[in-house]
């Protein structure tokens, strides 16, 4: 299946796959996963919803921002699929809204906006991954299969790390400067966490994307470069007085290094 909007990426559009040729990796798992779907668009909605449903996801099918919202306050979501073209707002408003509201929630955008910057804006926003239209559903499904497979592996208890005045928990997802929370977006942690690891070490970019995406991940790593700006920005914005913060160095045309 390839979701677009009728008439866009070619001359003719698909015609709609039944519901069993959709049922790619279905499970009758009764705590599936719930799945907030934000599209105006009636046929890709339709489409998503029960794709998502045959597959073994439990989806709610909201066709603008403000719908959604209301939603997401109602009832505790697994999963945000967002078109940012809504009728009612931008879909970067409803992304960091419920970013801010639920920092765990994992967010795909699914847009026609192509160009680099839109891609930027949308990360930025929160997002944990972005998905261009027309879109493959497998691929959607192998997207969503990694980013849940990577939330829900069980880690071995890990002692706080220190490093320099920044406390790092990995096992509550806690990060603190002098007893205060800094507050990180999941994979500003991820990445963070990553980079206290190898403490000291060259830690390449392709390392980081497989750690803290997935090693199948199959965006551009731009989404690399844009958590890390966001990771420094909210740990120097949480920096006062004489503070002292790892340095994160980059190591261009390789990766990064995080100095104590």
């Amino acid at each position: 299946m390839t979701c677009e909007r009728p008439g866009a990426g070619g001359p003719s559009a698909a015609p709609a796959p039944t519901l069993s040729s959709m049922r790619t990796h279905a499970t009758a798992d009764p705590s599936r996963h719930r799945v907030l779907v934000v599209e105006d668009d009636d046929t890709i909605g339709r489409h998503l919803e029960s794709g998502l449903r045959g597959n073994g996801y439990a989806p709610t099918w909201n066709r603008t921002g403000s719908a959604a919202l209301a939603e997401a306050a109602r009832t505790p979501y697994d999963v945000l699929l967002l078109d940012l073209g809504l009728p009612d707002m931008d879909g970067l408003d409803v992304a960091r809204t419920l970013r801010a509201r639920h920092p765990d929630l994992l967010i795909i955008i699914l847009t026609a906006r192509t160009d680099d910057i839109d891609v930027i804006a949308g990360l930025d926003a929160g997002a944990d991954d972005y998905l261009v239209k027309p879109f493959s559903l497998t691929v959607l499904l192998a997207r969503l299969r990694a980013h849940l497979r990577r939330r829900v592996v069980a880690t071995p208890p890990q002692e706080p790390a220190r490093l320099a005045d920044l406390v790092l928990d990995v096992v509550a997802r806690r990060c603190t400067l002098h007893d205060e929370d800094v507050q990180l977006r999941p994979k500003e942690f991820d990445l963070l966490a990553v980079l206290a690891r190898h403490a000291g070490e060259a830690v390449a970019r392709e390392t980081l994307m497989a750690e803290v995406w997935d090693e199948n991940w199959f965006g551009s790593t731009k989404t690399l470069d844009v958590t890390m700006a966001g990771l420094r920005r909210r740990l120097a914005e949480a920096a006062s007085g004489s503070a002292r913060l790892p340095r994160i160095t980059t190591l261009r045309g390789h990766g990064y290094r995080l100095e104590l």
